[in-house]
């Protein structure tokens, strides 16, 4: 697999990464490069991620008759074959197989018709067993039986070898939640994989949208990606969180004294064009700045706590100068995206190893019609 190639030119000390992939014999690769449905049924274009493919659809759209065509690593097959016309009330499975026959990878294709859930309790979870050590990826099932997954940095922390089982990475589960279980950033020493590629550090993040993994070592503020669709205006965001900040605060590779790190918490409802699907890592490093931001919710006093606190968030619409078209939003031209870190520098490699926050009973609160 292509993990298994990045890995081998850590040990090596080979540094061009992109060539190492591009070197890497195409019969050990099993994966699914893109998928491909009729444009016009599309909310947003298909989301690849892990293990699983989640396409969102219009409600027009005739789920039970749909026919997916898929574009593979070289080599590799797919059953059902390619283009094969299943009925998608439920997720379908498929299994592609590299050129050898050595590798298989399952993934789940689902096609939703449904919003996104809006109540994020963090109970449910899938673990993916990928190369050394697994990793949390925390699902949120909407009342409607729809299912959102988060996305998070831990497919990139996988190259780095560092984790030995899902709790060494930076986003876990854990079971001591305000109710039941929650979800826990740790902000991760990424070892000497990530010091050699100036990635000395990895905050525990948790967002919607998805993680690039293939540029999270050329660019690692393109590798999120934010945003799903979103029908509805957002009025604030609420939850409950503790955190407690990692005793040594880094910059660099390099010690920063009697700095103190913090979390972050931030949502961001923005508008969808032609040039613009979704917004990056870049938004918050040009000071959650867009012209296609409508609205942003960002703490505002963020706090060192180790009892379970209360937060809620207010979208501020007037500093954008943007109204809502009523049309775009019942038509899918609006996404929405929240964010979370356990180091708000986090995405350029600034905090302090073991910043820990937990999360739990987060809600979207947003203006009933």
């Amino acid at each position: 697999m292509k993990l298994k190639a990045l890995l081998a030119c850590a040990g090596t000390g080979i540094l061009l990464c992109t060539s190492c992939i591009k070197d890497e014999a195409p019969n050990a690769e099993a994966d699914i490069l893109s998928c491909k449905v009729p444009v016009e049924i599309l909310k947003r274009e298909p989301i690849i991620q892990n293990n699983s493919i989640t396409l969102m659809v219009k409600p027009t759209t005739d789920i039970k008759h749909q026919a997916p065509e898929f574009t593979l690593t070289e080599g590799a097959t797919i059953t059902p074959p390619s283009g094969t016309e299943l009925d998608f009330t439920d997720p379908q499975k498929y299994v592609v197989t590299s050129e050898s026959g050595k590798w298989k990878k399952t993934y789940t294709v689902t096609y939703s018709i449904d919003d996104i859930s809006t109540y994020y309790t963090f109970e449910d979870t899938l673990v993916t067993a990928e190369s050394k050590g697994n990793y949390f990826v925390l699902i949120d099932k909407g009342s409607n039986g729809s299912q959102m997954e988060w996305a998070s940095g831990n497919p990139g922390f996988r190259l780095t070898g560092v984790a030995q089982n899902a709790y060494d990475y930076p986003t876990v589960q854990d079971d001591n939640g305000y109710v039941g279980k929650c979800v826990k950033l740790v902000t991760r020493d990424t070892g000497s994989f990530g010091h050699r590629f100036g990635m000395p550090i990895a905050a525990g993040n948790l967002f919607m949208g998805t993680f690039n993994v293939l540029s999270a070592l050329t660019d690692a503020l393109k590798s999120t990606q934010f945003g799903y669709p979103f029908y509805h205006k957002p009025i604030s965001l609420s939850g409950y969180y503790k955190f407690t900040a990692g005793e040594t605060f880094m910059s660099n590779g390099q010690v920063i004294p009697n700095r103190k790190d913090i979390f972050n918490i931030y949502a961001m409802f923005y508008e969808t064009d032609e040039k613009t699907r979704t917004l990056d890592g870049y938004f918050k490093a040009r000071g959650y700045t867009d012209p296609n931001l409508v609205a942003l919710a960002i703490i505002d006093t963020p706090t060192e706590t180790s009892t379970w606190t209360r937060f809620e968030i207010p979208f501020e619409y007037n500093k954008y100068g943007k109204e809502i078209d009523a049309e775009g939003l019942k038509s899918g031209k609006y996404n929405i995206a929240i964010v979370f870190s356990s180091s708000i520098d986090g995405d350029i490699f600034e905090g302090a190893p073991g910043s820990t926050l937990w999360l739990d009973e987060v809600e979207l609160i947003y203006e009933k019609e």
